[in-house]
C-alpha cells in the first residue's frame, strides 16, 4: 500500500502519469479490503464464542460467507495478473524517474522493512496457499461430523482452485516467454542461410518464408532448457544459443547490437523476467538471435557423446554431437557443440534425452489412440 498510495500521490501531482496503476497492482485495494474483513469477522466470531464457555465453535457460517463468497476469487484475479505485473515492473525499473520513486519515495519508508516491490507483490500468492492449512486446522479441531464434512469439502474446493490457478499462471508465463522469444529470434530466408540456394531477385517474393516466425506463436509449446554453447566449425568456434522446446531443438547465432536496448531509437519491448538472466542481459544490450539452421524435430535428433580423446587435437572440451536426420533417416546436418563445463554438458545431454523420450511417448500414445 505504501508503493500504491505513493504512486497515486505522484500521479495526482502530474508525475509518472504514463505508469498504469492496474498493471502493477491489479485489484490490490479490493483484495486488502476483503482479506481484512475476513480476519476481523473471524476473530470477532472467536471472541464471542470464547466469552460463552458453554457454546460449541461452529465455524460453518463464517467460513461459508467468505470461502463460498469472493475471498478466493479476488485472490485469483490478483494472482493471474501477477506474472504480467512483474513483467511490467522489470521494464519500468530501467527508467530513472521510476527508480527514484522506488528507492527514495518508497523503499526508505520504515513500513516496508527494507523489502522491495517484487518481494511485496508476491505476498498475496503466499497467503492464498495458506488458506487450506487454516481450514485443515479447523477441521482437525471440529467435533460435529456435519461441520467436519462441510469444512473438508471447503478445503478441497480451495485446494482445487489453487491447482487450477497454478496451471493458468504457468500458461500465462509460458505465453509471455514465447512472445518475447518471437521478438528476439530472427529467421533468415533460405537463400541467406545457405549460399547453395540461388534465387533471382524477381522470384524471391514468391518464396518468402512468412510462416517461420509463427512457429513460436503456439502457447501450448513449452521451452524446456536454454543456454549458451560453442559450435565448432571448420575454421572457427562460433558462439551459439540453443532453445530446447518440447518438440524441437533450435540452434541460433548470437548477434550483438551496438544500440542499447530501450534507447530512444530502439523499439522498447518489456523483458520477460522468467527468461534466464543471461538472455535478459543480452537483450538489454540490443542483441538478438539468428536461426542458424532449420529447427530439429526431436524424433529426427540423434544425440552422441564425444570422448575427449577424439577431439584433443582440436582443443575442444566437454563436447557432444547433434545429428539431424530427415524422414528417410539420412543425415542432413551435424553440429559439434562444446559446453563450458562437464556439468553443463551432462545437463544438456540429460535434458535432450528426456525431451526425446517424452516426445516419443506422447507421439506413440496419440498414434495408438
Amino acid at each position: 500500500k505504501v508503493f500504491m498510495n505513493t504512486l497515486k500521490y505522484l500521479q495526482s501531482n502530474e508525475l509518472l502519469l504514463d505508469v498504469d496503476l492496474w498493471r502493477l497492482f491489479a485489484n490490490l485495494e479490493e483484495l486488502n479490503k476483503i482479506s481484512l474483513s475476513f480476519v476481523e469477522d473471524f476473530f470477532e466470531f472467536v471472541k464471542k464464542l470464547v466469552s460463552k464457555s458453554d457454546s460449541s465453535m461452529d465455524f460453518s457460517s463464517i467460513l461459508r460467507k467468505f470461502f463460498q463468497g469472493d475471498l478466493c476469487q479476488t485472490h485469483q484475479i490478483y494472482c493471474l495478473n501477477y506474472t504480467s505485473a512483474v513483467f511490467y515492473l522489470e521494464n519500468l525499473r530501467q527508467r530513472e524517474d521510476f527508480g527514484i520513486y522506488l528507492k527514495q519515495w518508497c523503499e526508505q519508508n520504515e513500513q516496508c522493512k527494507r523489502l522491495h516491490l517484487p518481494e511485496l507483490l508476491v505476498a498475496p500468492l503466499h497467503r492464498l496457499t495458506r488458506y487450506p492449512l487454516l481450514l485443515n486446522n479447523i477441521w482437525k479441531r471440529s467435533i460435529d461430523e456435519t461441520e467436519k464434512s462441510f469444512i473438508w469439502s471447503l478445503k478441497e474446493k480451495v485446494e482445487k482452485s489453487i491447482w487450477d490457478l497454478e496451471g493458468k499462471v504457468k500458461w500465462l508465463d509460458n505465453f509471455q516467454k514465447l512472445r518475447q522469444l518471437q521478438e528476439v529470434i530472427m529467421w533468415p530466408q533460405v537463400w541467406d542461410r545457405d549460399k547453395r540456394f540461388f534465387v533471382p531477385e524477381c522470384l524471391k517474393q514468391y518464396l518468402r518464408e512468412k510462416s517461420s516466425e509463427n512457429i513460436l506463436s503456439s502457447a501450448n509449446r513449452l521451452l524446456l532448457h536454454e543456454g549458451k554453447l560453442t559450435l565448432a566449425e571448420s575454421t572457427r568456434l562460433l558462439e551459439v544459443y540453443l532453445f530446447l522446446f518440447d518438440d524441437f531443438l533450435l540452434i541460433t547465432k548470437i548477434k550483438h547490437n551496438k544500440k542499447k536496448y530501450g534507447s530512444s531509437d530502439t523499439s522498447v519491448i518489456p523483458i520477460c523476467p522468467s527468461l534466464t538472466p543471461e538472455l535478459q542481459s543480452f537483450i538489454r544490450e540490443g542483441g538478438f538471435c539468428t536461426v542458424l539452421d532449420q529447427p530439429i524435430p526431436l524424433d529426427r535428433l540423434i544425440l552422441k557423446n564425444v570422448d575427449p580423446i577424439h577431439i584433443t587435437v582440436f582443443s575442444l572440451r566437454n563436447a557432444f554431437l547433434i545429428q539431424h536426420e530427415n524422414r528417410y533417416r539420412q543425415c542432413i546436418a551435424v553440429f559439434l557443440l562444446q559446453a563450458q563445463t562437464e556439468t553443463s554438458k551432462k545437463t544438456w545431454m540429460s535434458q535432450i534425452e528426456t525431451a526425446i523420450s517424452n516426445y516419443t511417448t506422447q507421439h506413440e500414445t496419440k498414434q495408438s489412440t
